[in-house]
């Protein structure tokens, strides 16, 4: 059975996009597509009008699993993951660390953090090389309601100059910054608001055919 059928849809610079949809409805696989994660058996995704392999130092992407290596510390892991980018600069790792809410200082191992933690670094993993489109997989998973503020902050932020696509089964904390709702039901799009016609007025950054 195909994890999603027949989705037409593509997505824009500065906007925020929710994904909903209930478990198994094809979200997850939709972020690995775009991320080139995984591959199509039909139809075609592009990113900049082009595979997404292309584009991969253009994307920033968080999923369930976190991605960090435990016995490194925050700011260790970000200095690794950075470098895979060409990014030296270790001000910018403390940078980032600091705007998801974690102490650059720290020195406590990842592996010896809370779940909360993990995600605020998981998060600053995925945004330390400043790319175009961030997809994120339940960002807001074990995060009290403080920082989940603090991360919508964050978005609204970011989402000036990037196109960004949630998934997450906590639509309500996006209300006030996203601009998009595209709902997902057994592998098919369910819903998806506001009128298609504000893509017309900005270039298409993603775009995902049958």
């Amino acid at each position: 059975m195909a994890a999603l059928r027949d989705v037409t849809a593509s997505f824009s610079r500065g906007r925020l996009y929710t994904i909903l949809g209930e478990n198994g409805a094809g979200k997850s696989t939709l972020l690995r597509l775009i991320a080139g994660l995984a591959t199509p058996s039909g139809g075609s995704v592009q990113v900049f009008g082009a595979p997404p392999r292309d584009a991969l130092q253009r994307m920033g992407y968080m999923a369930h699993a976190s991605m960090l290596y435990d016995e490194m510390t925050a700011l260790e892991n970000l200095q690794y993951f950075a470098g895979l980018y060409g990014i030296s600069d270790d001000s910018r790792c403390s940078a980032t660390l600091a705007a998801v809410g974690l102490d650059p200082k720290l020195e406590r191992r990842v592996g010896e953090y809370s779940q909360g933690m993990r995600q605020r670094a998981s998060l600053a993993r995925a945004i330390v090389h400043d790319p175009e489109i961030l997809l994120l997989d339940e960002p807001f998973s074990n995060l009290d309601t403080a920082a989940s503020r603090d991360v919508v902050a964050l978005l609204a932020k970011l989402k000036r100059s990037k196109t960004i696509l949630v998934v997450t089964h906590q639509a309500a904390l996006l209300e006030a910054v996203h601009d998009e709702v595209l709902a997902l039901s057994q592998g098919k799009i369910a819903t998806q608001g506001p009128a298609m016609s504000a893509f017309a007025k900005r270039s298409e950054a993603i775009g995902v055919r049958p």
